[in-house]
């Protein structure tokens, strides 16, 4: 009898002891969960940010230029001759009034010129000589990656 009491005592001691330990163990599961959850947003969200205008852009072997702090201004040519501010569509007439006016407002001077690969090259140099004109010093053209390169070889 003497033994039960001493096998009570010493559970409850124990019982005691490890109600008051602080849990040494993280549990990671929901910050993964969140994650996963954040990357499927990003995922999807991405591809709607860019600007939505159709043209098929002519394929070079050009790495892509560094992103910078403010959102990039661009300029696209369509095929049918049209010419875009973003996704807004401009007369050729406001195109440099615009720019200008955006120019004095943004503390970059960098611009980027998406064409249709079918736009003659006179309509870009023209385009790109309203940019400068402008004040839009640096001048990127968009391309998609993957196209011919010039080696030695000719390929």
């Amino acid at each position: 009898m003497g033994a039960n009491l001493m096998e009570r005592g010493s559970a409850s001691r124990r019982s005691r002891r490890s109600a008051r330990k602080p849990m040494s163990e993280i549990n990671v599961t929901p910050f993964v969960d969140v994650m996963l959850v954040l990357l499927i947003i990003f995922m999807v969200a991405a591809p709607l940010l860019t600007v939505g205008v159709p043209i098929e852009l002519p394929e070079t072997a050009a790495e892509p230029l560094p992103q910078e702090d403010q959102e990039p201004l661009a300029i696209t040519l369509t095929a049918d001759g049209q010419v875009l501010l973003q996704a807004e569509e401009l007369p050729r007439g406001q195109l440099i009034p615009k720019l200008r006016a955006l120019a004095a407002t943004r503390t970059d001077d960098k611009i980027f010129l998406r064409a249709d690969g079918a736009v003659p090259y006179s309509e870009v140099a023209i385009i790109m000589g309203a940019l400068n004109n402008a004040g839009f010093n640096s001048i990127g053209l968009v391309t998609d990656g993957g196209g011919p390169t010039l080696n030695e070889e000719g390929n």
